[in-house]
């Protein structure tokens, strides 16, 4: 008959409960047990390790160096158990609990309704919070379970999956271009009117990503008017014929298929922008929010769970 490797699991949690209430006394009015009970378990725990996990004295106990790793060490242990039984429980129960994300004003607008509406109707029992903010919040110090951002991630604490790449293109309206004059070259680029996007944090420009033949290129435009914090700015702007503007495609989709925009200098265009959703790699996910994740990569023709 094989043995039982974890028979012991029940002393780690009196160990744990000691730990966290300060006494034995505390921790058997939790555990609706005696405090000699208690002991025998922390002893029993003790021999089968082969060391001391805590001193005790008449007044006081406190944690052994050897006690702190191990506290440290079963209490990672025991909520990854509690994770991977919330995971199995997701599997034939419905859903539900809340999920907190972060996305852009463009994101936002032109690609999220229609998955969190799918996502809604898949799990109605999960509650949605979703901040649209052109901030990037602090997922953790927030308490947001996951958010989608642009460009590059420089972050190693976030684990991250990309949902999309949509090309630049440099846009502007059907009257702009009437009076424009020649629009052929980088050059006659430099002698437009240019609507650029400055870093909220810095005050400064953020470069067009152009390319020119087979060159990268990140170049200033002579700007002569400037939008901060949000980037859906520069194409309300480019709408009313004030200049030309630069913007991941997706977030002119609408605009250009009314004839309000049209892509001009294709060219110059050819760079990306990539759009991920990330999420802390250190914590454990809900099954809610795994979920939407998978959703979030099923949309965009991706494949593959977390």
């Amino acid at each position: 008959m094989m043995a039982r490797k974890f028979d012991h699991l029940a002393d780690v949690e009196v160990f744990l409960s000691v730990v966290e209430h300060g006494s034995f006394s505390a921790a058997a009015i939790v555990l609706s047990t005696t405090p000699s009970v208690l002991s025998r378990a922390l002893s029993r725990l003790e021999a089968r390790l082969g060391t001391q996990l805590l001193r005790r004295t008449t007044r006081s106990l406190s944690l052994t160096d050897a006690g702190q790793r191990y506290a440290n060490e079963a209490r990672d242990a025991f909520a990854r158990l509690g994770q991977a039984e919330q995971a199995m429980r997701s599997t034939t129960a419905q859903l539900s609990g809340k999920v907190r994300m972060s996305v852009s004003t463009g994101y936002g607008q032109q690609r999220l309704p229609p998955i969190l509406a799918a996502y809604a109707r898949a799990y109605p029992l999960v509650e949605l919070d979703v901040d649209i903010t052109n901030r990037n919040v602090d997922l953790v110090a927030e308490g947001f379970d996951l958010a989608i951002r642009s460009g590059p991630l420089p972050s190693s604490t976030m684990a991250s999956r990309q949902l999309e790449a949509s090309p630049l293109c440099l846009l502007a309206s059907p009257a702009y271009l009437e009076t424009a004059g020649s629009l052929a070259t980088l050059e006659d680029l430099a002698r437009q009117q240019c609507i650029a996007f400055v870093r909220p944090n810095t005050g400064r420009v953020f470069p067009w990503q152009l390319r020119d033949g087979d060159r990268d290129i990140d170049w200033i435009p002579p700007a002569s008017v400037m939008v901060s914090t949000d980037a859906m700015g520069v194409i309300w702007l480019a709408e009313q014929g004030m200049g030309i503007a630069l913007c991941p495609r997706l977030f002119a989709e609408t605009s250009l298929a009314a004839g309000q925009l049209v892509e001009i200098l294709p060219q110059l265009s050819g760079r990306t922008r990539a759009f991920s959703v990330v999420y802390p790699a250190h914590r454990g996910l809900s099954a809610a929010s795994r979920a939407l994740i998978d959703m979030l990569v099923a949309a965009h023709d991706s494949s593959g769970g977390i």
